[in-house]
């Protein structure tokens, strides 16, 4: 009774072949107004006057604060197996608040 219950409320992810690829992203810009955070995914390369926006992501704070503990928990792990991230210079981060 109790695996038939797990079955019920397991959520099956759809990858549509569309999305499947990704998109390549190496600068973000987050903003947030008091119920959503935004963040714009950009590919920057060197020479290019513009840079596109690749991706916008919209999602409830709540859901905003879940992804900053997932990808802590994942760096953490990443940094175990596979040594420390180094930061560059200038904005350490890559990524940038509006």
């Amino acid at each position: 009774m109790a695996n038939e219950n797990q079955n019920k409320n397991q959520l099956q992810i759809q990858l549509r072949p569309e999305v499947a690829d990704g998109k390549y992203s190496n600068l973000a810009m987050i903003g947030h107004s008091p119920n959503e955070f935004m963040i714009d995914f950009i590919y920057t390369a060197p020479g290019m006057p513009q840079a596109p926006v690749v991706s916008r992501v919209i999602m409830s704070p709540e859901n905003a604060k879940q992804l900053m503990f997932a990808l802590t928990d994942n760096v953490k792990k990443y940094e175990a197996q596979f040594g420390e991230i180094k930061r560059r210079g200038g904005n350490a981060s890559g990524f940038g608040n509006n």
